[in-house]
């Protein structure tokens, strides 16, 4: 049995097709809607320690807080730019995808075939109507 966690937004179209493409892996996965149960201060820095990124390449620009607070601003620390994801969950970008084969921040969604622990069952076409499986489960290489 293969363990898949993902920090999902259901409002999200990249975190759905997500969310699809690990389904369309065969795997029913943990499914975390970090809006709602957002991550401790412990899990949000081992996720981003995982993931070999800063705090900082985590953050959705495109949001409120993000210009109001001027977190593009270079002073903000790490452990600043933490407090304010863990106080506002909305600036923390997504979907992040957790497997044994490592953790990934999707976006775009197919980087999430990079750590998937079993293999496509069949095609998928994003909700834009890009294919990225074909009907053997291939990826679809541009």
């Amino acid at each position: 049995m293969h363990s898949v966690t993902i920090y999902h937004n259901p409002a999200c179209g990249t975190s759905r097709n997500t969310l699809e493409l690990i389904r369309n892996s065969g795997i029913e996965p943990t499914v975390i809607h970090y809006l709602e149960t957002p991550p401790s201060r412990a899990e949000l820095i081992k996720l981003i320690g995982d993931m070999g990124i800063t705090a900082r390449a985590l953050l959705r620009k495109n949001v409120e807080p993000y210009e109001t607070l001027k977190l593009d601003e270079t002073q903000w620390s790490n452990d600043r730019l933490i407090d304010f994801m863990l106080e506002y969950p909305i600036l923390i970008n997504r979907p992040i995808v957790v497997t044994e084969l490592g953790t990934k921040l999707c976006r775009p969604s197919e980087v999430v075939l990079d750590i998937l622990p079993t293999t496509q069952k069949g095609a998928f076409t994003k909700e834009d109507g890009e294919q990225v499986i074909d009907t053997d489960g291939k990826r679809i290489v541009k």
